[in-house]
């Protein structure tokens, strides 16, 4: 593998603490996916195998869902050594943009959402989409935002109302990951509040 496991993953990482520490600024993660395609892993979107390839190990489990689901979890197991569990006990749940119709909304009100004593035993769900913008239809605020931010997801499914549902218990709820076809980041902490901009022309 041409990726340098300490550099480009250090580097990976970085930006994955910045993006969660500070939601709705986005992280570029083109120069580190690029490498992971000249490495020939087609099976796996090179985002989503940079994010499992920095964040998970033998302690991790994970759940695909996708068409291509048997090979991106067996690539995922072989680089990481991860293990496969059920969506309701993963770790991370990776939706796929070929994932059939209403999976991410499967997965949100699926995954483990943590405990009052432990709310970071919670899943994080990481999503492939078309693409992020900074376009004002969603408005984020919470911790790590200074008044607020607004991003727009290309995604057919609407995804909302499933989180806010979700998110019911606070600070019970899931982290969520969006990564699109720029190779861009928006991570979505549990602690964020989200809610669509009404005004939006």
């Amino acid at each position: 593998m041409k990726l340098d496991i300490v550099h480009d993953l250090q580097s990976v990482y970085r930006k994955l603490v910045h993006a969660y520490s500070r939601p709705g600024q986005l992280a570029n993660l083109m120069k580190e996916a690029a490498i992971v395609r000249e490495d020939g892993n087609e099976e796996c979107p090179a985002p989503i195998l940079l994010i499992a390839l920095t964040l998970f190990d033998q302690e991790v489990t994970f759940k695909v869902l996708s068409e291509k689901a048997g090979m991106i979890t067996k690539t995922i197991n072989q680089l990481t050594y991860a293990k496969q569990g059920e969506i309701e006990e993963a770790d991370y749940i990776l939706v796929l943009q070929d994932a059939e119709t209403g999976a991410l909304n499967k997965a949100i009100e699926k995954a483990k959402s943590g405990t009052l004593k432990n709310p970071h035993s919670s899943a994080t769900i990481i999503i492939e989409v078309t693409e992020i913008t900074a376009e004002p239809a969603l408005e984020l605020k919470g911790p790590g935002i200074k008044t607020v931010e607004y991003v727009q997801v290309e995604l057919a499914e609407n995804w909302i109302e499933s989180r806010q549902s979700k998110h019911k218990e606070f600070p019970l709820g899931v982290d969520l990951m969006f990564v699109d076809q720029q190779d861009q980041l928006l991570s979505v902490p549990r602690t964020t509040q989200i809610s669509e901009n009404r005004v939006m022309v």
